[in-house]
């Protein structure tokens, strides 16, 4: 049975553009990616998302619209199948603070071409160019 976990994409509308939230690991390789986290027993992953989005980032789901986009990312990590599901969701005052967890060392609100490269693997590129491509479409 493949680890699952779940999270949100969040962006804003800052000055006509459009920010990715990213978040720097203080663990491991450091990495960026949106909040996300494991799936507890008796949760949902839509749940899971809010909670670990609450954790990670301090932001509450009344701070947030979720958007009815979602995308499933699908990779091994230490020989075991992961699930991610990320769900779209747009920072509804574009000023709300971000409050960093333990778990956090940075973040940032990056446009595309930023949050590209601060996004270390494939699937997470292609996840922030697939909501793009939504939010485009919009």
């Amino acid at each position: 049975m493949p680890i699952r976990a779940a999270g949100l994409v969040i962006f804003r509308r800052f000055s006509n553009d459009i920010q990715y939230l990213m978040m720097q690991t203080s663990y491991g390789e450091h990495h960026w990616t949106p909040p996300k986290g494991h799936v507890d027993p008796g949760e949902n992953d839509l749940q899971t998302a809010l909670r670990e989005t609450e954790e990670e980032a301090g932001l509450r789901e009344s701070d947030l619209k979720l958007l009815d986009f979602k995308q499933e990312s699908k990779y091994p990590v230490k020989g075991k199948p992961k699930v991610v599901v990320y769900w779209l969701a747009e920072l509804i005052d574009p000023n709300t603070e971000i409050k960093l967890s333990r778990e956090h060392q940075a973040f940032e609100w990056a446009g595309l071409e930023r949050a590209l490269e601060l996004a270390k693997y494939q699937k997470m590129k292609d996840i922030l160019l697939e909501c793009n491509t939504y939010l485009m479409k919009q």
